[in-house]
């Protein structure tokens, strides 16, 4: 990510006489807007961590199933706290009639997203079962593999990730931001543009907990296992057991619960 993505702040700190009231800087993850827009419809205000906005503005646009393939996209302009995907010639968008603008927090996604008839709308199908396993002990080890290799969160200590994983624990893409749904969307949309989706073979672990959002955006992306080191939402779980994805949550590096789709982790017995 650039520079940008990290502010310099002045603090003091407390906490014993060794701090009483010294004077430090301390490290901030950035937290700005970005105006996406596709052509001449402004489709969303999101705040976000700014770095890999091309990917934020794609990943976004796929998984609100506005977009389709990345051939339907000419080149993404980024300006400042702008991204606007321009369409190939003869390209056009359906936004069911309406301009929609959504307006997303950096912690809640689109607040108030519809249900999973959503996702049926938009042509998602139950994801395939027995293509493969992961093993429990790789499974447990996600965390502190995504952990490592978050050079942000490394330096601010506040900022999600998103990573994606092979069924042998190999990290093979990682985005970060203070977001969760942009961070998943960040990830998705660098795939969508590389044109590699669905992603049936991967593992999808995310920092924080788990809501409906997350599922929808695993879900259009052919996803077949997500965890998270946080809790699911009733609604992701119904999600989750409704497209036959698995779905983990409270990973830890001794224990988690499986609430969907445990035949595709290893060593546990039938599926949810």
């Amino acid at each position: 990510m650039s520079q940008r993505s990290i502010l310099t702040v002045s603090v003091e700190r407390f906490g014993g006489a060794m701090f009483a009231g010294q004077e430090a800087q301390d490290l901030l993850a950035v937290e700005e807007p970005l105006q996406i827009s596709a052509g001449t419809h402004q489709i969303a205000l999101t705040m976000r961590t700014p770095g890999n906005d091309a990917e934020l503005a794609a990943g976004f646009l796929f998984t609100e199933g506005i977009l389709h393939n990345p051939t339907e996209i000419d080149r993404i302009d980024c300006g400042h706290n702008t991204a606007t995907v321009n369409l190939r010639a003869g390209m056009e968008i359906r936004l069911d009639g309406t301009e929609r603008n959504f307006y997303m927090s950096s912690s809640c996604g689109i607040c108030g997203k519809a249900s999973i008839d959503t996702l049926e709308n938009a042509g998602c199908t139950t994801l395939p079962q027995g293509a493969w396993r992961i093993s429990e002990n790789l499974l447990r080890a996600l965390p502190r593999k995504l952990r490592e290799a978050q050079t942000v969160f490394e330096r601010t200590g506040g900022i999600h990730a998103s990573g994606l994983f092979t069924p042998d624990g190999e990290l093979v893409l990682l985005r970060e931001d203070v977001g969760r749904h942009n961070a998943v969307d960040k990830l998705i949309g660098r795939v969508f543009l590389d044109g590699k989706l669905p992603l049936r073979d991967y593992v999808l672990l995310v920092s924080g907990r788990t809501s409906f959002e997350l599922l929808q955006k695993a879900v259009m992306g052919g996803i077949p296992v997500m965890a998270a080191v946080g809790a699911p939402s009733s609604l992701a779980v119904k999600t989750a057991r409704r497209f036959g994805l698995t779905l983990v949550g409270f990973l830890r590096d001794d224990r988690f619960n499986v609430y969907s789709g445990a035949s595709r982790i290893g060593g546990l017995g039938v599926a949810a």
